[in-house]
């Protein structure tokens, strides 16, 4: 395998060439949501018969793989996701693709310090400015990390990559090795759920807590989308961000000048991400513009860092809470849906942030197969992974009410979480709750 040296600088190649030097065993790092290649994926599906136990570590694939496509048994290709997308689900619940546990924050430090080895890395990037980089685009995350530790950096360049301003958030011409021609399309879009009565009921409980100057971190779903959209159509206003994350309902506030930032510690003026997925007109709205910085994820998500703004926000979804506050929401029993992400690490930082919120919302209830369920339980279900733990929860949110666990026994905690539950179910766990002594006779 040829390697840059100051006398053999980056080379020109086809994508069959590069996948040519994928050998048996090998792990091969894509890269996460929206820089993972294309091109080099379908020129690698192309060598499945000669090659076995590949090894793919990626994230968030916004694109069906080719690789997965033409390998659907996983007789030659095994997928690692750092976060599923719904694809990657389905890829698991065929038996081809496997998690790996992690906050998202600190996965720059996993691979400096435990992921190995990453044999080739292969990024989607922008094309070669003037002064020799390949912009990463809407996508920072812990590519800079996986550059440091692979052996062999190719990079796919498309025009369709927006350029994006921020730390890092690119690759210098002598870290490559080779340099492949992409396709040039436009990046995979995230459709924007539209909110329903339930999110809506649930956002209006959330506003009441948002104040003037509050800086943001918000989630993906319909929920958060309602908390935007009342925000734009409310008098607070000084909005900061600092988010894992940005959508679509984040700029739309941007565009409405309800974000300036000025409130803000770390990048005062500016919003703070470390990769965006959503609408054509949100990557349009990154492109090239300076109001905007895409950042490593340790700088966005560790809480030592997010915690320096004053009254964080954070918004984020849960799938699932038992009556001691224990929160599920990456995972249904055994099957894995999505993963950790920034969940906790948020949570975490706006406790310490200085007059700091974190909102954990749910639908009280859910549908399997024709019956109605209620997400607030006695207990987790069997095999639920519990992302955001007892003792770190705080606000939670159904359309029924919210309540602040902080501070409150388990005997509290069981009450309050009852009543927001449906009232369908609300006798039904009452029952459960006394039998199990988690609200004892005479506490109330």
């Amino acid at each position: 395998m040829f390697k840059r040296t100051a006398a053999h600088p980056a080379r020109h190649i086809t994508a069959t060439e590069a996948a040519g030097m994928v050998r048996s065993g090998m792990w091969i790092d894509y890269g996460a949501t929206v820089c993972q290649p294309d091109v080099f994926d379908r020129a690698l599906a192309e060598r499945r018969r000669d090659l076995k136990s590949v090894k793919i570590r990626a994230c968030l694939a916004t694109r069906p793989r080719a690789v997965l496509e033409h390998d659907p048994d996983g007789k030659h290709f095994f997928w690692v996701s750092l976060h599923f997308s719904g694809y990657e689900r389905r890829k698991h619940d065929a038996g081809i693709a496997s998690y790996l546990p992690v906050n998202l924050g600190e996965i720059p430090d996993y691979y400096r310090r435990f992921i190995e080895p990453v044999d080739i890395l292969i990024l989607k990037c922008g094309p070669m400015d003037a002064a020799g980089y390949f912009n990463f685009g809407p996508s920072n995350l812990w590519h800079r990390a996986v550059i440091e530790r692979a052996r062999c950096v190719i990079v796919e360049v498309s025009e369709g990559q927006p350029h994006c301003h921020g730390t890092d958030n690119a690759v210098h011409v002598s870290e490559v090795d080779y340099i492949i021609k992409g396709d040039d399309l436009p990046l995979a879009e995230l459709p924007n759920p539209a909110a329903t009565d339930v999110d809506r009921a649930v956002a209006r409980h959330i506003m009441n807590e948002i104040e003037d100057g509050a800086c943001l971190q918000i989630g993906i779903g319909g929920m958060p989308n309602a908390v935007c959209t009342q925000l734009a159509e409310s008098a607070v206003g000084d909005l900061g961000v600092h988010t894992e994350m940005l959508t679509d309902g984040i700029c739309d506030l941007y565009r409405l000048g309800k974000i300036t930032g000025r409130l803000k510690t770390l990048n005062p003026g500016k919003i703070a991400y470390s990769f965006a997925l959503g609408s054509r007109s949100l990557y349009e709205t990154v492109h090239n513009n300076p109001d905007f910085l895409c950042q490593p994820v340790d700088f966005t998500n560790l809480p030592h860092m997010a915690m320096q703004n004053d009254r964080v926000v954070a918004i984020n979804n849960t799938t699932q809470i038992d009556l001691q506050g224990q929160a599920a929401s990456e995972s249904d029993g055994h099957r894995h849906i999505s993963g950790t992400g920034g969940q906790l690490q948020f949570v975490r930082a706006a406790y310490a942030s200085r007059g700091g919120k974190s909102f954990i919302c749910l639908a009280s209830t859910y549908d399997r197969h024709g019956e109605r369920k209620s997400r607030i339980a006695l207990s987790l279900t069997k095999g639920n992974v519990v992302t955001t733990p007892r003792t770190d929860m705080m606000y939670v949110v159904t359309e029924y009410g919210m309540t602040n666990l902080k501070g409150k026994s388990i005997a509290e905690r069981a009450k309050a979480l009852i009543d927001l539950a449906h009232p369908d179910f609300r006798e039904e766990l009452e029952r459960e709750a006394s039998h199990h002594k988690l609200i004892p006779k005479g506490f109330f």
